[in-house]
């Protein structure tokens, strides 16, 4: 669809977005001719802009930390918001990370020659203009516009409300980085206001935008999914299982669940449920209840659960349903490898599930039995991340069956096209 074809309503957002729209499309384009090298010096500049205004970034935080407190928030989610020196320049290294990673574009997907002699390669093509909406974390937008630049694709960031000073920062850091490295700045831009009518024009740019990609709770993906009238690249509640099954480990299963759970609380990738084997239950739930308490966890356990740590607050049926991203732990016993599976199939979100085990036909059973899209034996469910992956970053955890799934890298931030080249030839 043309952009002089399209008829979006008039308004502050939609006129923005008109604007930022067409600067995003021909920044787009120039990314797509541009050498891998200046890509690369792109990014390696915005990194060097991110600790040069660190503290300014920080302050900027400050400001939004402040204005969460004030409305009464607080908890995991605070966490998600919280900006650090040291997270700032978690940020840098991933752009250079991301840097340091091949070319996403420069590969060959497929080639082969038919017989009348026609060569056929399938080659990447970047996506064009990416719409990314989030919520809380900050530091998504930085790792977003990376993969998005070394994809060869622009993009516009909508974060979330009680981000929005942190997200300016860091966006006059990002562009600051592309302006000295030669780079179009209307690569990476975000909505000069809060006003969720920007959320609205984003979703309904058919035509501006070629990909929606929401990244926060199940109310901003249903949302999405539900008014989008651009393709959207989605991914559903982090609802991820840990099962400890018989022949687990219990020294690995215990360093395993705490890490699950509690290195983080509030990022999609941490344990909500641990499910244990019943022949197993009895002498370790204890262990791993004690060792989750001393790190300030609390629990929702299942009645055969309460039978062997009495003191567990009872789950409801909606408990092991809920995404807590909180200290909260959902916790069942289950008997065996496809009760497990049952639970996963019947709670989960298709995100990441894990089983611990050393039993190697155990955990084959629970990977193939499983829909998530990533699948764990033996390690922690925090590890579900691009970075940790070798990805440089990630844009998201896609939990959707179409274009990809698992972690958002930049081999997930491109299309294909095909090149014919011929000697001649006409079809009879």
């Amino acid at each position: 669809m043309h952009i002089e074809n399209m008829h979006i309503e008039t308004g502050p957002a939609t006129d923005w977005l008109r604007q930022a729209g067409a600067a995003a499309r021909t920044a787009s384009a120039v990314l797509a001719r541009m050498p891998e090298a200046v890509r690369n010096d792109a990014l390696r500049a915005a990194a060097a802009e991110l600790r040069a205004r660190c503290n300014s970034i920080v302050a900027a935080n400050a400001g939004d930390l402040a204005a969460f407190d004030a409305a009464g928030g607080g908890g995991a989610f605070r966490d998600r918001l919280a900006l650090t020196p040291a997270r700032v320049a978690a940020m840098a290294r991933g752009l250079d990370d991301i840097a340091a990673l091949p070319d996403p574009l420069a590969r060959t997907l497929a080639d082969w020659t038919r017989p009348n002699g026609l060569r056929i390669r399938r080659v990447p093509q970047p996506i064009g203009v990416i719409g990314m909406i989030y919520e809380s974390r900050p530091n998504v937008g930085a790792d977003a516009a990376g993969l998005c630049l070394k994809a060869g694709s622009a993009v516009l960031l909508r974060g979330g409300s009680d981000s929005f000073r942190s997200a300016a920062a860091i966006h006059a850091a990002v562009t600051g980085g592309l302006r000295a490295a030669g780079a179009p700045a209307a690569a990476v831009q975000v909505p000069p206001s809060t006003d969720r009518a920007y959320v609205a024009a984003m979703l309904g740019a058919a035509g501006l935008i070629d990909l929606i990609i929401p990244r926060g709770g199940k109310g901003l993906v249903q949302r999405v999914m539900s008014e989008a009238r651009v393709p959207v690249l989605a991914h559903a509640e982090g609802l991820c299982h840990t099962y400890v099954h018989a022949a687990a480990d219990p020294e690995m299963a215990r360093r395993i669940v705490a890490n699950a759970k509690m290195r983080r609380t509030g990022i999609c990738g941490a344990t909500e449920t641990l499910l244990i084997d019943a022949a197993v239950a009895p002498s370790l739930l204890p262990v791993l209840v004690a060792d989750l308490r001393a790190l300030g966890c609390d629990f929702r356990a299942d009645a055969r659960a309460r039978a062997i740590v009495a003191d567990l607050t009872p789950a409801s049926e909606a408990d092991f349903d809920t995404e807590w991203l909180d200290s909260i732990l959902s916790v069942a016993v289950v008997d065996g490898v496809d009760d497990a599976i049952a639970h996963v199939l019947r709670h989960g979100s298709e995100h990441t599930d894990a089983i611990v085990t050393q039993d190697a036909a155990a955990a084959q059973r629970f990977i193939d039995g499983v829909d998530s899209a990533v699948a764990m034996w033996n390690a922690s469910t925090q590890f579900c991340d691009g970075g940790e992956f070798g990805f440089g970053a990630e844009i998201g955890i896609a939990t959707g069956r179409i274009h990809a799934r698992g972690p958002v890298g930049l081999e997930q931030l491109t299309t294909f096209r095909y090149v014919v080249t011929g000697n001649g030839q006409v079809r009879p």
